[in-house]
């Protein structure tokens, strides 16, 4: 049995746990995005802004929400956490620093837990394993705030791009769109999710679909909650005065091939790359500074290195081997009882044996 078809057999019994996080400007579609994925509405529209109280300006907020899916059979506990107010202040660097906060906020429960002797059999692990990153289209290739967006969190979470509202642009004018961002995205060196592949390694329907899927880049968006019929058939699209888009028409939007990707084909390698990979590394980094801190005498907080100090870890194992060093004296104490015990027996049964020849002897 293949390792997907082993992992999906797996899935179908204990289900998985999966986070996607939303980010990207208001107006750009994230919430009804969030709606059709899931099928049903799980996020509530916002409400028009007050005029009197439009000049506010409104901090970033992060919502998770809890939704359970049926894919194939598979059930899946996805957890989309959403951020609204992003992008709507004029200094961006309190939303950069607050999706980065909770991003490594997750990476330190996970540390903290490891840190433990004794671990909680209830702790659930948070770690967003994908990011959606809602990209206006300007005509002009990333802005800076998406530059800068992306380059802070792509060494936390595997960052997807997506363009909004895609069915607003012309054939011609979304390939060129496409073509700009992935250009900037190459330029600034930016280390998105971009579908790996290995040509030497992966099998050719592997090379080919990742291959296909990262053509796609960035994903053009349809979303839709509102379901018609298209030549009697019922779909979710949008209608138009010029025509119909179907959301899960390939000739329309990227969309089908995106929630395949994040739900089906993909859900593992970003399960995988966001444990091995990127909380690997963010753990090194943490523990070697903690180790910086203490050999270089500064102040430090002793909750904080208590969940990031090797030496916490140094500690655990000794105290295991202790641990194992009583099981095995207890163990040897075990087997010389056993064998005097033994001895004893033995000692008795010749007896038997002399006293048994001594009656025979005399009866003789």
């Amino acid at each position: 049995m293949s390792s997907t078809m082993s992992r999906r057999k797996k899935a179908k019994k204990t289900g998985i746990q999966f986070t996607l996080m939303i980010t990207g400007c208001s107006g750009t579609g994230k919430t009804t995005f969030v709606n059709t994925l899931c099928g049903r509405q799980v996020q509530p529209h916002q409400e028009c802004d007050d005029p009197k109280n439009a000049h506010i300006e409104e901090q970033i907020k992060i919502k998770p929400v809890t939704v359970e899916l049926d894919e194939e059979g598979v059930r899946i506990s996805l957890t989309i956490v959403d951020t609204p107010g992003f992008g709507d202040n004029v200094n961006s660097e309190a939303n950069f620093a607050a999706i980065a906060g909770y991003l490594e906020n997750q990476y330190d429960d996970i540390l903290a837990e490891e840190s433990r002797i004794k671990r909680n059999a209830r702790f659930k692990d948070h770690r967003v394993h994908a990011l959606l990153y809602f990209v206006v289209c300007t005509g002009h290739g990333l802005r800076e705030l998406d530059i800068e967006l992306m380059r802070r969190l792509s060494p936390r979470v595997n960052v997807i791009p997506v363009l909004a509202k895609g069915d607003s642009l012309t054939p011609a004018e979304l390939a060129e769109c496409k073509r700009l961002i992935m250009e900037d995205i190459d330029y600034y060196q930016i280390a998105i999710y971009n579908f790996p592949y290995d040509v030497e390694e992966d099998d050719e329907d592997t090379i080919e679909e990742n291959a296909e899927l990262r053509s796609l880049m960035p994903f053009a968006i349809v979303g839709s909650e509102d379901i018609i019929e298209v030549d009697g058939r019922r779909v979710r699209a949008r209608v138009y005065p010029w025509g119909i888009v179907e959301v899960e028409n390939p000739r329309h939007s990227d969309f089908l091939a995106l929630r395949s990707a994040l739900l089906h084909s993909h859900i593992a390698d970003l399960k995988e790359i966001t444990h091995d990979f990127l909380y690997e590394n963010y753990r090194t980094e943490k523990l070697s500074k903690a180790v910086d801190t203490v050999d270089g005498s500064e102040t430090v907080n002793p909750e904080e290195l208590a969940t990031q100090s090797v030496r916490l870890k140094e500690e655990q194992l000794r105290r295991e081997e202790e641990k194992l060093k009583e099981i095995e004296l207890k163990v040897q104490r075990e087997i010389t009882e056993k064998r005097q015990e033994l001895l004893a027996r033995e000692e008795k049964l010749k007896e038997i044996e002399a006293r048994i020849q001594r009656e025979q002897s005399h009866d003789i």
